[in-house]
């Protein structure tokens, strides 16, 4: 068993870190809250007061933050983890962030002579909970191959996508899609009951029809539909506007960079963003239906 140091325990980092104890590793966290670092140690693990007291004789570091410039924080620098960890010590970030910054933090582990993986996930919270997510991953053959029975205690698909970045690039692709389906999806529920249809029935009739998808099959965006989704508990919970709005940020921005045309991404983080704006952006992102539904 490995002993994990886990930076970031928020509504993902926390069940991850969670899942990992349960696992058998030994475990020792740090977060900024008081109350997530509680919760750590309820579950079995160990609370440190900073990053770098929860690395200390670590083999792994994984990590798990908001953006970019907080992984270029926590590893670069003369006072980065990168200065601490000894050669050989495998970091997996799971942070969503740009695929650049990715590869300057793999670049810069690398000429430390650490291994290095930009790992986001995909499933959402309860995906982190379950041990179910999905993790897109950058980096070496080799490495991967050493991560991915950690990782397989956190998830059940684990894709190696390529190069260091890659995997930052499969995600925000994954995200853009989730988006548009998402908008799609509201948009065609809210002019159907506004045309007389029960919201339950055209779901169904649409989920056995050619415009079934995942946010109908799993995820249905108006409430009362289905059990168990954030629809049906006034959006909360789940992955929020905010957290989608800035995914399509780094979307624009990987297509900005390589000359990519992306007019439906393009909307749709329009979209997120005016309902952000509106003051939903920390309701889970199928709010969107409101937009539509008023």
């Amino acid at each position: 068993m490995s002993k994990i140091a886990f930076i970031g325990l928020g509504n993902m980092g926390s069940p991850m870190a969670h899942n990992l104890i349960k696992a058998g590793h030994t475990v020792t966290g740090f977060d900024l809250s008081a109350d997530a670092l509680k919760v750590l140690e309820q579950a079995g693990g160990q609370a440190a007061a900073s990053a770098e007291e929860a690395v200390k004789g670590v083999e792994v570091v994984v990590s798990m933050l908001p953006a970019s410039q907080h992984v270029a924080g926590l590893y670069l620098g003369e006072k980065g983890l990168f200065s601490q960890l000894p050669a050989g010590t495998l970091v997996i970030d799971s942070s969503t962030i740009a695929s650049d910054t990715s590869r300057e933090v793999g670049k810069a582990a690398v000429e430390k002579g650490i291994k290095f993986l930009d790992a986001p996930v995909s499933g959402g919270v309860g995906g982190a909970v379950a041990g179910t997510l999905s993790f897109i991953v950058g980096g070496s053959a080799d490495d991967f191959a050493q991560a991915k029975p950690l990782l397989e205690k956190m998830g059940k698909n684990i894709f190696h996508a390529g190069e260091t970045g890659a995997g930052q690039v499969a995600k925000v692709c994954n995200n853009m899609l989730l988006s548009i389906l998402m908008a799609g999806t509201t948009e065609a529920l809210a002019l159907g009951v506004k045309n007389g249809l029960d919201p339950a029935v055209l779901s169904e009739i649409m989920k056995q029809s050619s415009g079934g998808n995942w946010a109908l099959n799993v995820y249905n965006p108006w409430p009362g539909v289905m059990e168990g989704v954030p629809a049906s508990n006034n959006y909360q919970g789940g992955f929020q506007v905010d957290l989608m709005a800035k995914d399509l940020g780094l979307a624009w921005e990987t297509a900005l960079n390589s000359k990519s045309s992306i007019p439906m991404g393009s909307l749709a983080r329009n979209l997120f963003a005016l309902h952000a704006q509106k003051g939903n952006g920390s309701l889970d992102f199928s709010s969107i239906q409101q937009m539509f539904a008023e």
